[in-house]
């Protein structure tokens, strides 16, 4: 394994494996004036068999061999998150999904265009991070424009062990060049709190393949649009575009809107949304054929965490996503407001209105307002039946203190003994400091995982079911400095997404907006 997605070797595909398509040399979009410049666990599984089953019968056990060697794949995080990611059904599930301008080969470096020669800095241009609810009935993607201004913190690549000094007031895009999408993973937890499980990396050539490979997907505009700099040019009216011209699509800034990067993540949006209506309405999944073109142009594009690294764990993510229907999918950008330092390229979260939107992503409160009200932050979505839930008495876990003030696993062992849990152990300081406490049990533990919240009033996203636990751990985070129970906070009410966050329902098809300076 390596925490370096590019420098993964790949086997040679069969023969039954055609080879990539020819890319044209279209010049990319890289100006200087950034501002004009998301049935349970049997059935899921027996998904996962059937489509990995369906990869054996069609291309033999080599191929799947052969789709595994394509994988990409890197260390998650390059700082500590608090808390094991989980792919638990009980969990919600939190996943970043990046684009990369990177030129590491002579494809990218055509398609990209904007460089002479092979190589150069990564920048993370495309950032939305895909939430998907506990219950798996709702999910939000969420974008952050590449030129919001935030701290990139130290990062830690634990392959190499090199780190990278903190990088204070710098573009979000910029943490890609810092050791690797690892540092946008870390990034993205330090800016939000929310707990990233894995990440998902796509560069230029991926694009157009994965585009391809899906058969196109429909987009809609309200002229005609030549823009220059992205070269995408197309008359108004209904499309669907594959190849470049998808890729042409999600880099075109100044054809669009007024010209921003802002508004070019709407159009994003508009591109994923479809392209989720596309796979749930165009047979890929059901047509072997099709299944098998999809893998290894999925393999062959994507760059993904450790915990990614098989055909087999890619499926099972997919099938998490498979009952999720397109109204219930909400695709938002972060508010922002301009940055003082540069207002006329530069924007900063916005005040309150970001961060109670992250919050709603922390709380797993549904976007869309069509599910019910999440339990509000201090309280747990789902407490257990009495009978399924043990006594606090035969509970086990340990108890650490990552908040950074001084004695808080002392204080939170003796209010869990006095409410019961007498066997609550305390386990002093944990390896590292953490924004978020983070309760992580073992599949068998649920019930008593969740017996501990409610007396704790800990709330949803604290709980973190990993089959690699040992024991049952509560770490008790910066966010619960002081008393016995965990602090109640209003959590926004079900669809109350800050009205200064666009959003766009997945269930709508929208026509992007041309630029009339780019209009024929």
């Amino acid at each position: 394994m390596t925490s370096n997605p590019t420098n993964s070797r790949r086997r040679r595909a069969p023969s039954r494996i055609g080879g990539a398509s020819a890319v044209n040399g279209r010049r990319g979009d890289r100006r200087c004036d950034r501002r004009r410049r998301p049935r349970r666990r049997g059935r899921a599984v027996a998904l996962t068999v059937g489509i990995v089953l369906t990869l054996v019968a069609v291309g033999g056990w080599g191929y799947v061999q052969y789709l595994n060697s394509n994988i990409r794949h890197g260390a998650l995080s390059f700082g500590d998150q608090g808390g094991d990611s989980s792919d638990s059904a009980h969990s919600a599930l939190n996943v970043l999904l990046i684009g990369s301008d990177t030129r590491d080969t002579a494809a990218d470096l055509q398609l990209g265009g904007s460089r002479d020669s092979v190589g150069g800095p990564a920048h993370a241009d495309v950032e939305m991070l895909l939430h998907v609810s506990a219950d798996r009935s709702n999910a939000s993607l969420i974008s952050i424009p590449r030129d919001t201004m935030v701290d990139i913190p130290a990062c830690t690549d634990p392959a190499t062990g090199k780190t990278y000094p903190e990088s204070p007031h710098e573009q979000i895009t910029d943490s890609l060049s810092h050791g690797g999408p690892g540092c946008t993973v870390y990034t993205w937890h330090q800016l939000t709190g929310i707990h990233i499980d894995h990440y998902m990396m796509v560069d230029f050539g991926g694009v157009v393949s994965m585009a391809d490979a899906i058969g196109g997907v429909p987009v809609c505009l309200n002229a005609n649009v030549a823009d220059p700099y992205s070269h995408l040019r197309l008359t108004q009216g209904d499309h669907v575009i594959k190849g470049v011209e998808a890729l042409e699509w999600l880099r075109t800034r100044h054809g669009f809107g007024d010209g921003s990067d802002l508004y070019r993540t709407q159009t994003q949006h508009m591109y994923l949304t479809s392209m989720l209506r596309q796979l749930r309405s165009g047979g890929t999944l059901t047509d072997p054929g099709r299944i098998l073109s999809l893998a290894d142009a999925a393999t062959k594009a994507l760059s993904v965490d450790d915990g990614l690294d098989s055909v087999g764990k890619l499926v099972g993510l997919v099938n998490q996503l498979k009952n999720l229907q397109p109204d219930r999918l909400t695709t938002v950008t972060m508010p922002y407001a301009e940055d003082p330092k540069n207002p006329k390229a530069w924007v900063i979260p916005m005040p309150g209105d970001a961060d109670r939107l992250f919050a709603m992503v922390r709380g797993d409160v549904p976007m869309d307002a069509h599910g019910a009200a999440a339990a509000p932050s201090g309280s747990p979505s789902s407490a257990p039946t009495a009978s399924a839930a043990p006594t606090a008495a035969a509970v086990r876990l340990t108890v650490e203190n990552g908040s950074g003030a001084a004695g808080r696993a002392t204080t939170v062992t003796a209010a869990l003994h006095a409410l019961g849990f007498t066997r609550a152990r305390n386990g002093l300081n944990a390896p590292a400091r953490q924004q978020s406490t983070t309760l992580t049990f073992a599949p068998a533990d649920q019930a008593a995982a969740q017996a501990l919240a409610a007396a704790l009033r800990l709330p949803p996203s604290a709980l973190h079911e990993s089959a690699d636990a040992t024991r049952t751990t509560l770490v008790v985070g910066a966010d619960w400095t002081t008393g016995g129970s965990f602090p109640v906070t209003i959590t926004p009410a079900p669809g109350a997404v800050p009205t200064t966050a666009p959003q766009q329902s997945g269930s709508e098809s929208k026509c992007a907006k041309v630029n009339p300076v780019y209009s024929w």
